[in-house]
Parts: structure tokens; C-alpha cells; sequence
């Protein structure tokens, strides 16, 4: 395919290979062992210009036909120019060409020594698949610049770590795949990061071998990112969305490439070529972009990250395959009926679903890889072949790749129709209750009435308390009224779950699953302050101490968990329970020499004892006469977000009347903490614990992705809670603009800002599948709501993400996802870690790692006291339990929102982007919520002009009227006793490679060869290879590499496709070779000195610099 797709006229080869290459008929076949008798060794004259090209190299296509991409001596040449800054190559480097020559890897290894003067060495086949061997050889030889691709390199670093031989390297190049930087530790702790430099280098074949630049350190090893640093300077590079609009810093978007390094463009295949190089909207001077297929997201100071392929090509090993090409050859089998391609860990693993159920499957595997080799070279066929029933499928009806099994308010009622019957009246009066409503009509619909989650809550707990019935919390949501939910209620079913009972107070007490798992963190870090609420007013007035003394006592009294301890009993924790006594409140001076501020900070992070106690402090401040500042502080143990509300109503409740004299009676409580701990246990054992767990193993799967937000700072090994908060501020025309929406989407404002924070999430880190833990009041049951207690659950609540979702298709699926957690919110977290066992780390959370907080209910704004005016103060540090966390509260129709971020992680003006991004894409929402969210622009204007212009301001020289073969020629003059070629125990100098190249171009002039001309070369690892690629382009060809490695149908395709007229072999491969009949073939291991005769005087120059060099 090769030969044909190329258009080759002549194939420099060996004998050796003549008879098993496919050569076309019209192929012309140039053996290098053929005698050059009579060929001169001055170099030819100079037909070439820097324009022509100079090879053609064929890559992985989707189609499952290679396509070939079209590079001129221009881009070859800028290559080298525009990096020499960084690199300063010289006559001293020793080189090696490891790679195959099809690779483009190899034009910078082969160039880049011949170019300044260097020594190449050329690696015999056998010695690549061997480390030890190779290592020997970079040893004996003195190698000090090496280029590998990161799979390569493992291999050698195993063994060079544990080798006494010393090693000259002085550059090490990766290149080729992604490079996990944290897999280069061991070679970094050995070596350090300067002799050698270790250098990451992205690129592509269609921008000319290397795009960027980026030296890699210690430090580096500590983050899972995998830099691919600064653009080459005569380069410029944009991360963008579908839309071809910049994508804001530590966003991931696909990664385009402008200016000098791009190709001409695929072989014919122009539709192709129109696809992938495609107008620079950002150029004045109608430049191109190659859309790289690449995800990418920006750094700081403009450098890159990568962050994985956007389609199904990858790399394996260096090489660059496009999965679809495999699932075409296995697809054409008939014996496959569905089949799926993935890369999993460096491997390629086949899912099939065959045509008959009862086939053979060891037999079809076998089939299948004979199959796959006959056609397609061996790092392209799977390694496992995993034979399946049937594809899974998402819910919209695509293939779930991540599910393929591993190898091996009132004044809206405008018209009121009053509830008929009983149930709709019994329904009335508890939504009624609820949302604080005089009245309910049965043509209401919950939410309109300023109805939200929790509240919802509250009306499910209280008709499974009222009328004995469990509904879902759907039938809410899905009702458009009270009619309509009465019908639902009426058809609900009977309430299973037990009754509260009181526990026995003589007997010991057992933990809730959420105290247990308090208890069990505090055990591990007891000076860990992350868990503690805290709270401080500043009371201006006349305070009454003694009637605030009598009020705490009153609430001590009241509740048991303010007057609870915790012990180890035996194996069990247990809960101690004290009697009731006077709270005695100590009026204290500011101390001497401390501000208000960082004495309510001490206090705030005083760490409690769980086992001595008492788990709520207060702490009274004197300023002055008439100004005190009240602190208080509780552990998360007794307490939680529902809790704080409770405690301030009551508080201020019993404050009124003690200082007015009068007595306050507060509805009596049901029940204690204690019991409830009790049902819970009794409950979830009795088999509740297992459905609910059921159901979140299979929302969250066998997979914990961990999100990988761009963070500023390497993530610490033990997660430190050090935090800060950003305030973020919402107009109050967005915040009626989101309401709307909510409304015109059937959900609430929570379900809209989660799904807003986890586009968000999203866009910034590229991943597909966003996991946000969210906490839940758990308060399901009337009789828990007036308690004070640590109730609060958390969940994973995930959201899926295609390039088409649109927001109001996610805002759906978060509904459907918030509806079925809320049915199952029992379980608890601790629980489903257990389960589901992620991989533990002290550096992050489980299962999730950022958090989304929303606070609908009655918050603890401060009441009014009787004579004091009172002034909440804020905290003057927010620990981070979490990477990052969205709070957002409701308040007197308006919202407002913060993020807490760890401080480890994070620098302020990350978050300060991360929070304008959000507004841009509530912004977004409000204008049309049917957008696709991978289109919606969040960059500011400052944003675009950094990303778009500051960080493109690359221009730079390079010798642009020059050809790659006049600069290798000025080298040959430089140096020409120099070792240019050592394979094996032969060598060549410069000007020994400089002569015979000579002599192979005049003989290739002879057969036509010119600017443009493309010729195939086909041959081993030899001197010979080198000879043929130096003599092509010194004839004004350009190189066309065909790997012998290659299936005979693959270089075959090559030869045609090219449209090459020439083939240069050897005469061993020439008996093998598919050589088209139009394609005349030269073996260039013809014995003797066939090229006798030919000058080896230069050529004269027939090139331009935008001819071509290689395909």
C-alpha cells in the first residue's frame, strides 16, 4: 500500500530484501550493494529548494489506511535552527539511531547528528529489544546524546540504575507517547537532573518531529501531570474548545499548532488534509493550524500540559495508532460481529462479541492475531482478546467503554382550588407546614411555593410518620401538583422500616456509623482541628450574663449530645452520656498583647478531647462594659450544618424569656441521639444497608477516577488541611436568571449549581466522568429534625460529559442521579469506602476530592437578642477538608457563594480564574441552557490577549533559504575526518558518507529523481540506510520510509499510495517485497563498487527550502 499510495518510481533497497517486498511493477528497484563504479563522489549539484520536499512518512490512519504526511527541507531545517538555543549540538555528540526509520523520531536522531557534526551509531535491530545489550552499547560507545520514547527508557533505566559502567550521556530525549514523569524517580534519585538533562518533547509527525520543550526534574516526579513545557520558538500553539475558542488557563482543550513546523499535508488525501490543517483564526496573514487530536491544558507562564488523546488514536511504544484502523481489520472478519479497541496500561485490548455464540474462542483469538499480523505491524495488534455476550451501553445508547470488563412561596397561588378528600387535605396541611404557608391548593405545585431538596425531605419523612407510607422523592418532583401527588401518595407502599424506640440508658451505647467514623479519625490524629464548627458574635449592649448562662444550661440540658463523651469499650466505642449541670460562663479580658481576631482563631483551633470532654465550648470576651464577643466551638461529633439553626433558635428563644423573667417551653423531643444511633444500627442491619449498597456500587462502578484538577503546587504525600477562602459574588440578575431556569427545567436551584460546578470541574480538568461529594442533612425522619446531632451523610454524585452534552441535558441527568441519592442516602460514607475500596492515599480523599455544599434551609443567621445588636465574625481561616469546595446559600431570595481551597494545592489566583469561569458559565445557562457545555467560552478579555498573544510572541530566524543537505554538506567541509556512521565494526567519516551519498545521487538524478520526486527506501539497519536517505534528498527527492518490519499488503498500500517511481532496497528484500510493476527498484548492497564512475562531487543544488523532504 505504501509503495502504491506513494507514487514512488524507484526503491533504494538490499538484494536481501528485493524478493519479499511488494514492489510495483513500475517501481524502479536501486540496490545500495549494486556497484557505483564510475559515479562520482563530489556532491551533485544542487536541484533542490528548501520547499521541496524531503520525505513523506506514513502514519496510522482512522480509515485503516496509512496516510502519508508531507514534510519539505524547510521544516527539517527550522527544527534544528529554532532549537539550537536550547540544545548547542555539536562535533563532540555521539548519537544513536534506535528507532525506525519509518519513525519520524529517527529523522531528528539522524539529522540532528549529521547536521552538527556528530557520530552517529546505528543500533542494530536485535540490540533495541535487548537493554542490557543496548545500555552496553551507549557504555562502549560513549553515546552523550540518547532519544527514547518513555516505554523504552523504563526498560533501559532498569537496567542502567542497578550498572556500575558509567554512562556520557549528557541529553536524555523522550519523545514518541505521554511521559509519566513520576516513573522517571528512580533514574532521577540515581543520577540527578543535569548529566544528563532529561528533556520532554511533544510532537507530532505533521509539525515536524518536536513542537516543544521541557526539561524535567526531581520535583517534577511528585505530580501525576505530564509536562510537555514550552512551544519551540518559532512555533506557536492554542489550546481551544470545539469552537476554536481559547479555553482558559487549566482548562483542557484540543491543542492546534501554527507556523513554521507544519506540513504541507497528507498524500492525497486532501478532504483529510482540509480537516486536520485548518485556517489560523488567530493569524492576519492567512496561516494554517493542525488540530493535533491532542488534549492540553495551559500552565503558568504559558507552558502546556498534556492531558491524553480526544479521539481513539494513541500511542503505543512511540507509535501513533489510530485504534479504528484495528477495529476495521477485525471488523472485516466474518466471524466478528461487534468490536471495541482500547489502550489499557500500554497494551491493547480487543473486545469482541462474535457472530455465532458458540464459537471456539481460544481458536477465534488465534484466528483474529494471524489475522491482524498478516495485515498490520506487530505493535498493532492486541495483546488480549476479550470475548463478550454483548457491548454495554450507556444510557443513551453508546458504548460504555469505563463498563468493559478489565483483562483477565404563597404569593404564586393566584387562583386557589381547595384539596378534595382526605389524603389531598392530609397532604395540604403537611406541605403547608413545610413551606410555612397558610394554605395549599390541590393545583400547587411544591416548588413554585418555594419548595427545594431538603424540604422535600421534610414532606416525604413527614407523610411516612403521618400516614405510614414510603414514597420516593421523585413523585415530588414529578407531580405538577397536589393532585397529581396524591394520586402517587395513594399507591405508595406501606413504611417497613422500625420504629424509634428508646435505648436503655443502663446499658452501653453504641456510636452511629457517622460518630464511628468521627471517633475513628480523631483516634488517628487527636490534634486534627479540620472537624471542629465554629462560631463567634460580637454582642454590642447591654448583656445579661446570667440569663445566657441559664440558656446554655437549658440547651445542655435538652440535648444529649451537648453532655456527651466517647470511651473504648473492650472492641466497641461507646457514647457516655452525663447527667445535666450548670453551665458556669467565665467572663475573660482580651489578652494582653493579642488581637480580637487572632484570639477568636486560637480558640477556633483548640482541639477537643472526644473522651474528657465537654464537645461544646463557650467562651465569653469582655471588650468593654457594653461590648462582649461570644465563641463558640463544637466537635463535628455532636454536631452538624442542620444542627447550628436549631441551636441558635433555642438559644435565643430561652435568652428572651430568662432575661424577661418568664418561663419558656420548648416542644418536648421525641427522642435522643442516642436512639436514633440505635434504629439506625437496627435498621441497616436488618438488610437495608445491603440494598442501598447495591444500588451505589453500581452508579459509581469498579473505577474511582481520582479528579485531577491543574493545581499549582505538587500534591503533598499526607493531605494537609491548610485552607482559604474566596468570596464569589452573584448579580442579582444571575441569581433570578438561574432561578427561572431551574423552574423552566423541573429542578432546583441545588441540582442547577451542582451541575454548573461539575461543568465547571469539567472543562478544567478534561475528565469525562466528575464525581463531587456532596453532603446530605440525613434528618428523613420527622422525629430527627428538631434533634441536635451529627446526622449529615455524604455522597458521590457523578455526572457524565461528551463533547454534545448540552446543560440542559446534564441538568436531567444530575435530577435523576439527586432523586435515586436521595432514595438511598442511608448508607453511610464510611461504608461505601469499605465497599468499593479505591485506592487509599493520605494525599487525597476517597472516592471524591472536591465538594459541593448548598445550604437551602433556614441558615444560622444571627437573631435578634433582647437589647444587644449582634455581629457574626467571621472565621480568619478555613481549614480545607478538600481540594476544593463550592458553598453556596440560600438567603432572603438572594444566594451567595465561596470557595474553600487547600492552600497545598492552590494558588489565589487560580481559584480567582476558577470562580470567574463559573460565573461565565452561569452566565452561559441563563442566556440558553440548550448550548453544549464543551462551547460555551469562559475566558475574560485579559485571558484571551495572555493565552492568544502574549504567550505567541515566538517569532524567530532560522536558515530559511537553506536545504537540509547544504548544511550537512557545510558540516562534511567542517569536519570531514570526523566519524559521522559506525554500525557495528564499520564506519564512515563525514566525508566517506558525503562521497558515496554523492555518488548514489547522480546515479538517482539518472532515473529522474528531482525536486519533489518522492522515492521509497526500504532497507535494514545498516550504513547503507543513512547512505540512501542523504542521497535522495542530495538528488532533490524526498524520502518515502518503508519499515522491512511492515506486512507485505501494508507496504504495498505504502508504495501506492505515494505514487513512488522508485524503490531503494536491498537485494534480501527485494525477493519479499510487494514492488508495484510501475515502481523500478535499486538495491543499494550490490557487491562491489557498483558506483564507480558516479562523481562524488556535490550535486548541484536542484532544492528549495519548501520542497520536500520526506513523507
Amino acid at each position: 500500500f505504501l509503495m502504491h499510495d506513494s507514487g514512488i518510481q524507484l526503491l533504494l533497497t538490499h538484494t536481501s530484501l528485493l524478493d519479499k517486498l511488494p514492489i510495483p511493477a513500475q517501481v524502479q528497484t536501486l540496490d545500495l550493494a549494486d556497484a557505483l563504479d564510475g559515479y562520482s563522489t563530489e556532491n551533485p549539484l544542487n536541484q533542490t529548494t528548501p520547499d521541496n520536499l524531503a520525505y513523506v512518512i506514513y502514519t496510522s490512519g482512522s480509515t485503516g489506511k496509512p496516510k502519508g504526511t508531507l514534510l519539505a527541507h524547510h521544516n527539517l531545517m527550522r527544527l534544528f535552527a529554532a532549537t539550537e538555543d536550547w540544545f548547542h549540538f555539536n562535533e563532540q555528540d555521539v548519537w544513536t539511531l534506535f528507532h525506525s526509520f519509518a519513525f519520524d523520531f529517527s529523522v531528528w536522531e539522524i539529522f540532528g547528528a549529521l547536521l552538527h557534526g556528530g557520530r552517529l551509531v546505528i543500533v542494530p535491530r536485535e540490540v533495541t529489544r535487548s537493554p542490557e545489550e543496548f545500555h552496553a552499547l551507549l557504555v562502549e560507545q560513549q553515546v552523550t546524546v540518547l532519544n527514547q520514547t518513555p516505554s523504552a527508557f523504563k526498560q533501559l533505566m532498569r537496567v542502567a540504575c542497578d550498572s556500575t559502567s558509567a554512562l556520557s550521556l549528557q541529553r536524555v530525549i523522550f519523545g514518541g507517547e505521554a511521559l509519566d514523569v513520576a516513573s522517571l524517580k528512580p533514574w532521577l534519585e540515581r543520577f540527578g537532573d543535569q548529566t544528563p538533562q532529561l528533556i520532554n518533547m511533544y510532537g507530532i509527525t505533521e509539525t515536524t518531529v518536536h513542537v516543544s520543550y521541557r526539561p524535567i526534574t526531581l520535583a517534577d516526579t511528585q505530580t501525576p501531570a505530564s509536562p510537555i513545557g514550552e512551544a519551540i520558538p518559532d512555533l506557536s500553539w492554542y489550546v481551544l474548545d470545539a469552537d476554536f475558542n481559547p479555553v482558559a488557563l487549566g482548562c483542557s482543550g484540543e491543542l492546534h499548532i501554527g507556523h513554521a513546523g507544519l506540513a504541507r499535508g497528507y498524500h492525497n488525501r486532501a478532504a483529510l488534509t482540509a480537516e486536520r490543517f485548518v485556517p489560523d483564526p488567530f493569524s492576519s496573514e492567512g496561516g494554517r493550524l493542525y488540530r493535533t487530536g491532542d488534549l492540553a491544558r495551559y500552565r503558568a507562564a504559558g507552558t502546556i500540559e498534556y492531558a491524553g488523546r480526544i479521539d481513539h488514536q494513541v500511542k503505543i511504544r512511540g507509535f501513533r495508532i489510530e485504534l479504528g484502523e484495528i477495529e476495521a481489520r477485525l471488523q472485516a472478519h466474518p466471524a466478528v460481529r461487534e468490536v471495541s479497541v482500547l489502550a489499557l496500561q500500554g497494551q491493547l485490548a480487543a473486545y469482541l462479541v462474535p457472530t455465532e455464540p458458540d464459537q471456539d474462542q481460544q481458536g477465534l483469538r488465534e484466528t483474529l492475531k494471524g489475522q491482524l499480523r498478516a495485515h498490520l505491524p506487530d505493535y498493532m495488534v492486541p495483546t488480549h482478546f476479550i470475548v463478550l455476550d454483548s457491548m454495554p451501553l450507556t444510557a443513551n445508547g453508546k458504548l460504555d467503554r469505563k463498563a468493559l470488563p478489565a483483562p483477565d412561596a404563597s404569593q404564586l397561588q393566584a387562583t386557589y382550588s381547595a384539596p378534595q378528600g382526605e389524603l389531598e387535605q392530609q397532604l395540604a396541611a403537611i406541605w403547608a407546614d413545610v413551606l410555612k404557608l397558610e394554605r395549599v391548593g390541590r393545583s400547587d405545585n411544591f416548588f413554585e411555593l418555594g419548595g427545594h431538596s431538603l424540604l422535600a425531605t421534610q414532606v416525604i419523612s413527614r407523610i411516612r410518620q403521618q400516614l405510614d407510607v414510603e414514597l420516593s422523592l421523585r413523585y415530588l418532583f414529578e407531580a405538577r401538583d397536589l393532585a397529581a401527588f396524591a394520586l402517587a401518595a395513594g399507591a405508595g407502599q406501606g413504611n417497613d422500616a422500625p420504629r424509634f424506640i428508646k435505648a436503655d440508658r443502663t446499658q452501653p451505647l453504641g456510636l452511629s456509623y457517622a460518630q464511628h467514623r468521627q471517633w475513628f479519625l480523631w483516634q488517628l490524629d487527636p490534634e486534627n482541628t479540620a472537624y471542629i464548627i465554629p462560631a463567634a458574635l460580637r454582642l454590642r449592649g447591654s448583656l445579661d450574663i446570667a440569663a445566657l448562662e441559664h440558656s446554655f444550661s437549658a440547651l445542655i440540658a435538652r440535648h444529649e449530645t451537648l453532655r456527651t463523651t466517647f470511651r473504648q469499650q473492650g472492641e466497641h466505642a461507646v457514647q457516655v452520656i452525663h447527667a445535666p449541670r450548670a453551665l458556669t460562663l467565665s467572663v475573660e479580658s482580651l489578652p494582653s498583647g493579642q488581637s480580637l481576631e487572632a484570639c477568636v482563631q486560637q480558640e477556633m483551633q483548640r482541639p477537643f478531647d472526644l473522651e474528657q470532654g465537654p464537645l461544646l465550648r463557650v467562651r465569653l470576651l469582655n471588650l468593654n462594659t457594653d461590648e462582649h464577643v461570644l465563641i463558640l466551638t463544637q466537635h463535628h461529633i455532636v454536631s452538624d450544618g442542620w444542627s447550628m439553626p436549631i441551636m441558635v433558635d433555642e438559644l435565643v428563644r430561652l435568652y428572651e424569656g430568662c432575661s424577661q423573667g418568664r418561663e419558656v417551653s420548648l416542644t418536648a423531643l421525641e427522642l435522643q441521639y442516642a436512639d436514633y444511633a440505635l434504629w439506625q444500627r437496627t435498621w441497616m442491619e436488618a438488610g437495608e444497608q445491603a440494598r442501598q449498597l447495591d444500588y451505589w456500587k453500581q452508579q459509581l462502578g469498579d473505577q474511582q477516577p481520582i479528579l485531577e484538577l491543574p493545581a499549582d503546587y505538587p500534591r503533598p504525600v499526607v493531605q494537609s488541611h491548610a485552607g482559604a477562602r474566596l468570596a464569589v459574588e452573584l448579580e442579582p440578575a444571575l441569581i433570578d436568571g438561574l432561578k427561572q431556569v431551574s423552574r423552566q427545567q423541573g429542578v432546583t436551584l441545588f441540582m442547577l449549581l451542582l451541575a454548573s460546578f461539575q461543568s465547571m470541574l469539567h472543562r478544567h480538568s478534561g475528565q469525562s466522568d466528575i464525581r463531587v461529594g456532596v453532603p446530605i442533612a440525613n434528618r428523613n425522619r420527622a422525629e430527627t429534625e428538631g434533634l441536635i446531632g451529627f446526622f449529615v451523610n455524604t455522597q458521590v454524585l457523578r455526572a457524565e460529559f461528551d463533547v454534545h452534552t448540552t446543560f440542559s441535558e446534564l441538568l436531567q441527568q444530575v435530577k435523576h442521579t439527586a432523586l435515586q441519592a436521595q432514595a438511598h442516602q442511608e448508607l453511610p460514607f464510611e461504608q461505601l469506602v469499605e465497599a468499593l475500596q479505591p485506592q487509599r492515599s493520605l494525599s487525597h480523599s476517597p472516592l471524591f476530592q472536591v465538594m459541593f455544599n448548598h445550604q437551602s434551609q433556614a441558615s444560622a443567621d444571627v437573631r435578634a437578642l433582647p437589647g444587644l445588636q449582634v455581629e457574626a465574625l467571621l472565621p480568619g481561616s478555613y481549614p480545607a477538608q478538600f481540594d476544593l469546595t463550592l458553598n453556596t446559600a440560600e438567603h432572603d431570595g438572594g444566594l451567595s457563594a465561596g470557595l474553600t481551597y487547600a492552600t497545598a494545592l492552590f494558588d489565589p489566583r487560580t481559584i480567582e480564574r476558577m470562580a470567574g469561569h463559573w460565573l461565565a458559565l452561569l452566565q452561559a445557562i441563563c442566556a440558553n441552557a440548550a448550548q453544549r457545555i464543551a462551547e460555551v467560552p469562559m475566558l475574560d478579555r485579559a485571558e484571551r490577549q495572555q493565552i492568544l498573544h502574549d504567550w505567541n510572541a515566538t517569532a524567530a530566524d532560522f536558515p530559511s533559504e537553506d536545504c537540509l543537505h547544504s548544511l550537512i554538506e557545510a558540516q562534511v567541509r567542517a569536519t570531514p575526518d570526523a566519524p559521522a556512521l559506525i554500525f557495528a565494526t564499520e564506519q564512515l567519516s563525514y566525508a566517506q558518507l558525503n562521497a558515496r551519498a554523492n555518488q548514489l545521487a547522480h546515479r538517482l538524478r539518472e532515473s529522474g529523481v528531482g525536486p519533489d520526486v518522492l522515492v521509497g527506501i526500504c532497507v535494514e539497519r545498516s550504513l547503507q540506510l543513512v547512505i540512501g536517505l542523504l542521497a535522495i534528498i542530495k538528488a532533490g527527492g524526498a524520502y518515502v520510509p518503508l519499515d522491512p518490519d511492515y506486512p507485505e499488503d501494508r507496504l504495498a498500500y505504502m508504495m501506492k499510495d505515494s505514487g513512488i517511481g522508485l524503490l531503494l532496497t536491498q537485494a534480501a528484500l527485494l525477493e519479499r517485497l510487494p514492488v508495484p510493476p510501475q515502481v523500478q527498484s535499486l538495491c543499494l548492497d550490490q557487491h562491489g563498487d557498483w558506483l564507480e564512475g558516479y562523481s562524488t562531487a556535490n550535486p548541484v543544488n536542484l532544492s528549495h527550502p519548501l520542497n520536500l523532504a520526506y513523507v
